[in-house]
């Protein structure tokens, strides 16, 4: 008998009056907003603006949760399709199932829509998201806590998960898978801060580091694990699935050093008015063109300014000479008048 263990919630459903609070939704909700938070703030840093993110988000989170469910679905289609299962059950995502290799491919598809439409790249918006999108996920497993489900195999170690009898389970103790993973989740949040600051990673290298990682935290978590699942060769198909996206994810950042090396400089291009873009052109022609007129203006002024400054320079030197030859004429009937020719001084 285990003297210390980790209690699972009597239930995963909260009333606040008519509206039922479910812890699962609770978890997922809480976690989108730390990651757009946290993705708002490394966009800035990167020299985005505030509330881009948020913005793309919009289109990311719905298009996820539609992709995490469809691959849940379909990997445990025998969980609603097979004989004596009800598939209204495929819909009712509070109770639980999302598949995150659905919920980043179909999310990717609804980022990209949203930075097309920002005119934005999507890699750059990607590795601010990274780090976030871990701690959502770190968060997003406390909702399977919450619902009992996806536990590990049966342990006594004082960590061990204790889970009540109910549909599809066994009262006992288990691993708690779902904590094991929401602590690999923080590890690869920090451990993508730490790289992204070291290395100035860009081009989508951070977004690719966390899935490696992630990847890596999966595969030997997922084989703890003791809920119904696919086999092949062996293996669930969730750690095939890690593995193969691994492989993908360490290409890509060899690839991508390669050919792209360094970091964007520029994340999101200055966003411009439309009207002050149109009037630009205009004012800038109209000032050119007064530019024009008063420096022709002013060319003329200075030219007439120049004209008569030369005249009174030619007038002053007539003058100048004029007192000279007074001058000169004037010594001359002096010097006339004093030898005794009166009449010639007379002339002068």
């Amino acid at each position: 008998m285990n003297l210390a263990f980790i209690p699972s919630p009597s239930t995963g459903v909260i009333d606040l009056g008519p509206i039922p609070l479910r812890g699962y939704a609770f978890c997922i909700i809480i976690g989108v907003f730390v990651a757009v938070w946290l993705g708002n703030k490394r966009w800035i840093a990167r020299g985005g603006r505030a509330g881009t993110v948020a913005d793309i988000a919009v289109w990311a989170v719905p298009f996820g949760l539609v992709g995490g469910r469809l691959y849940h679905v379909i990997t445990d289609y025998q969980l609603y399709f097979s004989d004596g299962e009800n598939w209204v059950d495929a819909f009712k995502i509070w109770e639980g199932g999302l598949g995150i290799w659905g919920a980043i491919a179909l999310g990717a598809v609804g980022a990209w829509i949203g930075c097309r439409r920002r005119g934005i790249p999507l890699p750059a918006w990607a590795d601010a998201l990274a780090p976030g999108i871990a701690f959502a996920q770190a968060i997003g497993r406390w909702g399977n806590w919450f619902n009992q489900e996806l536990y590990g195999k049966p342990t006594d170690l004082p960590w061990a998960l204790k889970i009540s009898e109910g549909p599809n389970r066994v009262a006992g103790t288990y691993h708690p898978t779902f904590l094991y993973e929401s602590l690999w989740c923080i590890g690869v949040a920090l451990l993508v801060i730490w790289a992204d600051r070291r290395f100035k990673l860009g081009h989508g290298r951070a977004f690719a580091l966390y899935v490696a990682a992630y990847c890596t935290g999966r595969a030997w978590i997922e084989y703890m694990r003791v809920d119904e699942a696919h086999h092949v060769l062996g293996l669930r198909l969730n750690v095939w699935t890690a593995i193969i996206v691994f492989v993908l994810a360490v290409t890509y950042i060899v690839i991508s050093a390669k050919v792209r090396p360094g970091r964007e400089a520029v994340v999101e291009p200055a966003a411009v008015d439309p009207e002050s873009k149109d009037a630009g052109p205009e004012t800038k022609d109209g000032d050119a063109e007064s530019t024009d007129d008063s420096g022709a203006e002013a060319t003329g002024v200075t030219d007439d300014a120049d004209k008569d400054d030369a005249d009174k320079d030619s007038a002053d030197k007539d003058e100048a000479g004029k007192d000279s030859d007074a001058g000169k004429d004037s010594a001359e009937k002096n010097r006339l008048e004093k030898n005794g020719a009166p009449e010639a001084a007379e002339k002068i």
